[in-house]
């Protein structure tokens, strides 16, 4: 296993006062260059939980309201110094010790981007079958329109050259963005290298945000920066 001392980890927080203090302490333990929480209108207490961290390796900014995933990750970039970034949502699907093999291949010049990829595992529980169809449709989408092979364009767990993060000139707000960064990168003629990783998906009750206009946005991005 690699270490995470050339790696910066954004963290979009939303009302996740359940679960963050948990991920946080795991994410810790990789002992990152940095971490970057940007709260993203937390109403629920996560905004005094943060308030209360004085780790040197966080850096917390709090916007004044809810902007959205792609907003609080565009805020978070200005405050990159890492030569390798990524990305941990602050709920407990999925595994941070697990950021270490998928920073790896960058770390040893044999990537500029690689995706965690929940589809390649052979059985993912859980999960709804609606989340699971829409994400094979956009990315069945972007992979027939760039004629490669994308199994996961919708993961959390992306891991860059902060270099080629830089250079995507992001626009979109809420989680649209992930669509945004596959078709931007693809447009490069950056290969994404995708790794397997395991995934435990929470339930709507437990705070699930991602619906299903979530999904014709993501359809959207995909022929506006495709074209």
């Amino acid at each position: 296993m690699s270490n995470m001392k050339d790696t910066a980890i954004i963290m979009p927080v939303f009302n996740e006062v359940k679960t963050l203090e948990k991920v946080l302490a795991k994410v810790l333990t990789l002992e990152p260059r940095e971490i970057i929480i940007v709260d993203d209108g937390s109403t629920d207490g996560t905004r005094d939980l943060l308030k209360g961290i004085n780790d040197t390796r966080c850096k917390i900014v709090f916007h004044s309201e809810n902007k959205g995933k792609g907003a609080a990750i565009i805020t978070a970039m200005q405050y990159v110094s890492a030569p390798i970034v990524t990305i941990q949502d602050a709920d407990l699907e999925y595994n941070p010790d697990e950021l270490k093999d998928l920073a790896a291949p960058i770390m040893q010049n044999k990537a500029e981007v690689v995706y965690g990829s929940r589809f390649l595992k052979p059985a993912m529980k859980n999960i709804y079958i609606r989340y699971r169809l829409g994400n094979w449709f956009l990315s069945k989408l972007i992979s027939v329109l760039f004629r490669t092979e994308i199994t996961d364009s919708y993961t959390c767990y992306k891991v860059f050259k902060t270099s080629v993060l830089k250079e995507l000139d992001l626009k979109s707000r809420r989680f649209e963005i992930e669509a945004e960064f596959t078709v931007k990168i693809l447009k490069k003629g950056i290969k994404i290298l995708e790794i397997p990783i395991d995934y435990n998906p929470r339930r709507l009750e437990e705070g699930k945000k991602i619906g299903w206009l979530d999904g014709i946005k993501g359809i959207i991005t995909i022929f506006k920066y495709s074209l």
